[in-house]
């Protein structure tokens, strides 16, 4: 098994969580206020990570550049933006499909990948993208009358817009991480590491800035739940590790179509945390994705 696949697993499970924890906290201290603390509280444990990869494991840190700079500043903006449309969903849908609207990501992504590097997307693995797409359509679809109005609302109304422009979003900014982390030379690890600390760090003072003159009672409420709080970063980062990793490795692309499989994770925490009933076309919405992840995993 090529070492990106159970990479990409792993940081879907780790946002899975990350997720549920940034929902819980979202009525306490704010839209604004649950993003910020996806960034803010996870740069100590991002600057951790790579301090460990250079003392401990002796790899050198790389020297930045202006392609580097660029797709580091691109994606960081892009990813706050991402997370703050999603955690606004919140407001609007249950967990599950709140987070499946944003899923069309592969597709803006695959888009992304060759508008900046070139990257073509196969046959086979095209298929298993607009698969695993079509499962999250009805994800999203399950919890609604399947009458023509109401699929019609469900594909235009506010949220499913806020979705796509979310999903938009987190395909330019993987696409741009993709970009920094390929321009530096050296270990995978530390060229992967050494972009997410960049962008953390980037994405935390300009929260942190804006926050402190245009939001400045959420700023105080993000730093008074730092018990939970920690946890969003340390889920957040182990992630990002992932990510950043797993898209070094391998087209963006497939690596987001792979990630998929986080909505099967969200649906095991509506049951498991969020008391939700699992209803069969969400069933079958599941079944679509593992089927598209198969083909995928055995396509490339």
């Amino acid at each position: 098994m090529d070492l990106w696949i159970p990479i990409t697993i792993f940081a879907a499970f780790s946002q899975n969580v990350r997720s549920a924890l940034q929902k819980h906290l979202k009525g306490q201290i704010g839209t604004t206020g649950a993003t910020f603390i996806r960034f803010g509280y996870g740069l100590p444990f991002a600057a951790v990570y790579v301090a460990v990869l250079h003392a401990i494991f002796g790899m050198d840190l790389p020297t930045p550049n202006l392609t580097f700079a660029g797709g580091v500043i691109v994606g960081g903006i892009a990813q706050i933006l991402a997370t703050f449309l999603l955690v606004s969903l919140f407001s609007f849908k249950n967990f599950t499909v709140g987070t499946a609207y944003s899923k069309t990501e592969p597709i803006l992504a695959a888009a992304f990948g060759w508008l900046f590097l070139g990257e073509l997307v196969g046959p086979l693995p095209g298929l298993a993208i607009v698969i695993g797409v079509v499962g999250v359509i009805v994800i999203s679809l399950a919890r609604r009358k399947l009458e023509a109005q109401s699929i019609r609302a469900a594909l235009l109304g506010k949220p499913a817009l806020i979705g796509l422009a979310s999903a938009a979003f987190f395909g330019l900014s993987a696409a741009s991480y993709r970009v920094a982390s390929l321009s530096l030379e050296g270990d995978l690890f530390m060229r992967a590491g050494f972009a997410l600390v960049c962008a953390t760090l980037f994405q935390t003072a300009i929260m942190g800035i804006w926050m402190a003159f245009r939001a400045r009672d959420e700023l105080h409420r993000s730093l008074t739940t730092w018990r939970t709080s920690l946890w969003v970063g340390f889920a957040g980062v182990a992630g990002s590790i992932g990510w950043f990793t797993a898209m070094t490795l391998q087209q963006v692309a497939y690596v987001r179509a792979l990630a998929q499989i986080e909505l099967v994770f969200t649906l095991a925490a509506s049951v498991l945390l969020f008391r939700e009933k699992i209803l069969p076309a969400e069933v079958l919405g599941c079944v679509l994705i593992a089927g598209s992840v198969a083909v995928l995993v055995l396509s490339i």
